[in-house]
């Protein structure tokens, strides 16, 4: 009989210890989403066909602290730089300067980032980018996201007269708010199924 009380409570132990790992990495999981900008073909100039801009794009997602975002590039690279920079597409006195050809850039508070290309022809051209983090107070009450409006064009570019900046971002997206939430239920039903399964043990 005491062999069998052994036998349980260390089976008790590796069950218990295999659900605090499994709830901490599903956790981490949960807690941060990457987005790759500009989907497969990544962060390049627009060509002009584009299904929707940078901006379009990052108005139906939302970014939370914690999430990255993953920008895939060649022979250019990625700026992020102040509202004034942004809208002048001015690449001399970036904030931060990313030129590896891949770049995970991850956001450590709240407010608006603006990134552009390195090259000040490609900016012109549309290749830029605002994001919106949101606070953690807003990621309770889910609300639709707020228009973003274009951003001017300064000094031309080719953007049809509409005053955007064309990107290709290749097919729609599934919201990241939408991602996590999948993700949270899925979590939360495979927690209860463990905890079924303890109660039988």
């Amino acid at each position: 009989m005491a062999s069998f009380e052994v036998f349980s409570r260390s089976t008790l132990y590796r069950f218990n210890t295999f659900v605090v790992t499994f709830m901490f990495v599903a956790t981490i999981f949960v807690s941060s989403f990457q987005f790759r900008v500009g989907g497969e073909i990544g962060w390049t100039k627009p060509i002009g066909n584009e299904s929707e801009t940078y901006n379009e794009w990052a108005a139906r997602n939302r970014f939370h602290i914690g999430d990255t975002l993953y920008f895939k590039y060649k022979s250019d690279s990625v700026l992020e730089v102040t509202p004034a920079d942004y809208l002048n597409c001015n690449t001399s006195s970036p904030i931060s300067k990313y030129e590896t050809g891949d770049t995970v850039f991850k956001f450590s508070h709240p407010g608006f980032f603006y990134f552009i290309s390195g090259h000040k022809s490609n900016c012109k051209s549309g290749q830029r980018l605002i994001i919106r983090v949101m606070h953690p107070s807003e990621i309770s009450s889910p609300v639709a996201a707020p228009d973003i409006s274009p951003a001017p064009t300064v000094g031309g570019g080719d953007d049809g007269g509409d005053r955007w900046a064309s990107d290709f971002l290749g097919p729609p997206s599934i919201n990241s708010t939408m991602a996590l939430s999948v993700f949270s239920y899925f979590v939360t039903a495979l927690g209860g199924v463990m905890v079924f399964l303890y109660l039988l043990m």
